[in-house]
C-alpha cells in the first residue's frame, strides 16, 4: 500500500493538520475538531453564530490548509435573490440552440469536491431542491438527466437557524451544528489572546501570507480515511466461536455504549423535543466512528457521545444541549464534547 493510500499515515497527517490549525484561532479548538470529524465522515456541517464570530474564517482556513484549488473547491454566499445558475452554472447557449437545457458546470458546485455555502438558509425553493438532491444522492440534473456530483464535504454557515417548516429538510441534513460564540467574553486571557491573534491575522492578510497552508494533509488524505472507514463499516465478519455475523457496530460499539447511545437519543427526543430521524441515527454512528478512529484508532467510548450536543435544530436547543448532554453522560464539564 502506497504512503498516500495508507489510512494510518493519512490519520497522522490529518491530526497534524488539526493541531496546526489550533494555533490560528482562539477558543475554536472544538469547532476545528468537529470539522475534522465531518470531513473524514463526509457529512455536512453547519456553523452558526453572530456576525464577526469567525464562522467564515475558520472554514476558509480549514479548506486552505488542505491546499484546495481549481474545480475541487467552490464557495458562495447565498442571498434571497440567488438563482440556481449561480451555484449550478449558467445555461450553455450553444446547447440551447440545439434544444438542450445543459449547464456550464465548470467551476461550480457540481464539480467541487469541497464546498462552503455562506448563509445557506437564504436558499430559494429552487436552490433548496438542488441542495437536497446533491446532499441526499450526490447527484444533480442536467438537461433532465441525473449526473454525478463530485461533492465530498460541505461546510455551511449562518447567522441564525430559521424555524420555518420550509427549511426542515435542510436542517435535518446537518447532524453537526455548532455555535461559534464570542471569545472576548471568556475572561482576560481570552480577551488578550483574541486581540493578539486578530492583529496577526490582519498582518498576514495584508502581506498575502497563509502560514496555515503547511501541506500537512491534503484532500486525498481525507478521502483515504473516508474510504478506509466506509469499507470497515460495510464489512460483516463471521464469529468462529458461535457462527454469528458480527457487524461494525458489534466490533466497534460495545453493548454498554450502545445502550447509553439509545437512552440519550430517547431522552433528547422526549425531554427536549429534538427531532432525530432514522437517517440521522445512521449518520451519527458514522460520525462517532470517525471520531473514535481519529482520536484513538479504536472502539467508540462513552465520551464520544458528546457529539450529540450538536443535534439541536435551533439556537436555543444548541445552547441547552451544550449543557445537558455532558451532564447526562457524566462528563466533567459542558466543554467535554468535541
Amino acid at each position: 500500500m502506497s504512503a498516500t493510500k495508507d489510512p494510518e499515515a493519512a490519520r497522522g497527517r490529518i491530526l497534524s493538520l488539526r493541531e496546526s490549525l489550533y494555533r490560528y484561532f482562539v477558543g475554536k479548538n472544538g469547532i476545528i475538531d468537529l470539522m475534522t470529524i465531518a470531513a473524514v465522515a463526509q457529512e455536512p456541517m453547519l456553523i452558526v453564530g453572530k456576525p464577526g464570530t469567525g464562522k467564515s474564517e475558520i472554514i476558509l482556513k480549514f479548506t486552505e490548509a488542505m491546499g484546495l484549488g481549481g474545480e475541487d473547491y467552490f464557495e458562495y454566499m447565498l442571498t434571497e435573490f440567488s438563482e440556481p445558475s449561480e451555484i449550478l452554472g449558467a445555461l450553455d447557449l450553444s446547447a440551447l440552440k440545439d434544444g438542450r437545457f445543459s449547464r456550464r458546470v465548470s467551476g461550480k458546485l457540481p464539480m467541487a469536491k469541497v464546498a462552503f455555502l455562506d448563509e445557506i438558509f437564504n436558499s430559494s425553493s429552487a436552490i433548496l431542491n438542488v441542495l437536497l438532491t446533491i446532499l441526499n444522492e450526490r447527484k444533480y440534473y442536467d438537461d433532465g438527466k441525473p449526473e454525478r456530483a463530485a461533492l465530498r464535504m460541505l461546510f455551511a454557515a449562518t447567522n441564525e437557524i430559521p424555524d420555518n417548516h420550509r427549511m426542515a429538510a435542510l436542517r435535518d441534513r446537518f447532524c453537526i451544528k455548532v455555535e461559534s460564540r464570542e471569545v472576548w467574553r471568556g475572561g482576560v486571557d481570552g480577551f488578550s489572546r483574541l486581540i493578539d491573534s486578530g492583529l496577526k491575522n490582519e498582518a498576514w492578510r495584508q502581506a498575502r501570507l497563509r502560514p496555515w497552508q503547511t501541506g500537512l494533509a491534503t484532500l486525498e488524505d481525507f478521502e483515504t480515511a473516508h474510504t478506509f472507514l466506509t469499507e470497515q463499516m460495510g464489512r460483516v465478519d463471521m464469529d468462529p466461536l458461535d457462527d454469528v455475523e458480527k457487524s461494525d457496530r458489534d466490533r466497534f460499539m460495545p453493548r454498554e455504549v450502545q445502550l447509553v447511545f439509545l437512552n440519550l437519543l430517547e431522552t433528547l427526543a422526549r425531554e427536549h423535543r429534538v427531532f432525530i430521524s432514522d437517517r440521522k441515527v445512521v449518520k451519527l454512528y458514522k460520525l462517532l466512528r470517525a471520531r473514535a478512529w481519529l482520536e484513538r484508532n479504536s472502539e467508540i467510548k462513552k465520551e464520544d457521545l458528546g457529539l450529540l450536543a450538536c443535534l439541536g435544530d435551533t439556537m436555543e436547543q444548541l445552547a441547552l444541549l451544550r449543557q445537558k448532554v455532558p451532564q447526562y453522560l457524566g462528563l466533567e464539564s459542558a466543554n467535554s464534547h468535541p
